[in-house]
């Protein structure tokens, strides 16, 4: 029977928030799971105890984590979502005629209130707020903190490609470069070869494009990558249960390797980790990485790089070295012996130009005028073929198989679930707090789901 509803949106009823809202709900379990008691905590210094109009910080912070949670981009937009969002309001503790607050309340909250004065760094709340929640995946025993994945992603930047302009800048001089020239210095000496004289320190420059509408970013210029404007995200995930550990935003013209070492220290200073191994892509192949990882006795897998300079010669590794000798064996049984350290670091070996001549490997070995072979090798060598010993052996090739379901799985949710792929505001210290809130997110996921699959088992069993 054919019997069309009457309207009934005018109507009164007396309802609870907490029947309309789903057991199993993202932002239920959230609730349950995490303790955001700590915020409050955070952010006391931050207001006055006796005066202005009262607030709380925690509906602030909360509407932040909806619009990270569910790739909500705009805080227009979130407000509006809220509104029309029941599970939204019980998240909150809201009362249906309780006032949303205004989106231009986060944007000046984050740009006025939580500034620290006086210090080059606006502020770490974001930073604190993302190590609060690692801390309570420790405490959940979700972290291990033994065997740990690095990798970095491009976040597009809000800036125009085509809107800049090129400037001089100076190059940035690299952290181990004082631990570098005492290692060539002994390297020198144990060789019977004079100090290097002091060079005369000149400032190297180089020109990069600089963008109008967001200075702070970098251009990312890659073989195979687009070419953009843009913030890179360098993450560190955990073995266990992929809890995020680590998150540090630098410009797109900063390679993978400059930050690594740094924040590897902070981890373990910060969470107390215990770091046994370490599976890096092959950008972090360096020999400082590599030197590192060694002195602090970690298992590194690293990937190697299938560049190669010259098409056409031999590779490195058909040259063998001789430790106990100190030179390079070449494929046709010549020895290569030492000749000197370099300024930057390299030894080099040099082959007899008399017996290169007849050699019938020679255009396959070089093609330098005086037919002599240099093979160099790094000071710091020897701590990277043991992380190539590493990445051939059976646990290093297993390890290294976890990298694409650990960090490329947890980029992957950022940008599809948790709007990651583009920055939403401009300035490195905006871009930090997106990357370092959805970070914080996905863990509050993780951590919240599983919790919840964990008491759903044991209800079961003791059914």
């Amino acid at each position: 029977m054919l019997k069309p509803k009457e309207s009934s949106q005018s109507e009164y009823e007396f309802v609870s928030i907490d029947e309309l809202v789903p057991d199993n709900h993202l932002l239920l379990l959230i609730d349950k799971y995490i303790d955001f008691s700590f915020l409050l905590e955070k952010v006391r210094p931050f207001y006055s105890e006796d005066n202005g109009r009262p607030s709380d910080p925690l509906i602030l912070f909360k509407m932040m984590f909806i619009g990270y949670l569910f790739g909500i981009r705009s805080e227009r937009q979130l407000e509006r979502e809220i509104k029309m969002n029941i599970a939204y309001w019980w998240f909150l503790g809201l009362k249906f005629h309780d006032p949303v607050q205004h989106h231009s309340t986060i944007s000046w909250n984050r740009q006025h209130r939580f500034k620290v004065i006086n210090t080059e760094i606006d502020t770490d709340i974001f930073q604190e707020i993302f190590d609060e929640i690692v801390l309570q995946a420790m405490n959940h025993k979700m972290v291990g903190g033994r065997v740990l994945f690095t990798d970095s992603t491009h976040l597009k930047a809000n800036a125009n490609n085509h809107k800049f302009t090129k400037e001089e800048v100076e190059v940035e001089t690299r952290e181990y470069l004082e631990d570098l020239n005492k290692a060539i210095e002994e390297d020198r000496i144990n060789h019977g070869k004079k100090p290097l004289k002091e060079k005369e320190e000149v400032k190297e420059t180089k020109e990069i494009r600089v963008s109008t509408t967001d200075p702070e970013c970098g251009f990312m210029s890659r073989e195979n990558k687009q070419e953009m404007f843009c913030y890179l995200d360098h993450r560190t995930t955990d073995m266990k249960f992929n809890i995020i550990t680590d998150v540090y935003v630098t410009p797109g013209n900063v390679h993978d390797s400059v930050p690594y070492l740094n924040r590897l220290d902070r981890q373990v200073q910060r969470f107390g980790f215990m770091v046994e191994a370490v599976a890096l892509d092959s950008g972090y192949l360096t020999n400082p990485i590599c030197k590192g990882l060694s002195d602090s006795n970690i298992f590194g897998v690293i990937a190697h790089s299938r560049f190669h300079p010259t098409t056409g010669l031999f590779l490195k590794w058909k040259f063998t070295y001789d430790k106990e000798r100190d030179l390079y064996i070449c494929p046709n049984n010549q020895e290569l012996p030492y000749k000197t350290t370099t300024r930057e670091g390299y030894r080099e070996y040099k082959s007899d130009s008399k017996k290169c001549e007849s050699c019938p490997f020679l255009s396959q070995c070089t093609r330098s005028k005086n037919k002599v072979k240099v093979v160099t090798r790094h000071v710091w060598e020897e701590h990277k073929e043991k992380v190539r010993i590493n990445r051939l052996s059976k646990s290093g090739k297993e390890l290294y198989k976890f990298r694409k379901e650990k960090i490329e799985r947890s980029f992957a949710d950022s940008k599809e679930l948790h709007g990651l792929r583009y920055c939403r505001l401009r300035g490195i210290k905006k871009a930090s707090e997106q990357a370092l809130l959805t970070a914080a997110c996905q863990n509050m996921k993780k951590i919240a789901t599983h919790l919840f699959r964990l008491e759903k088992v044991c209800c079961n069993s003791l059914v």
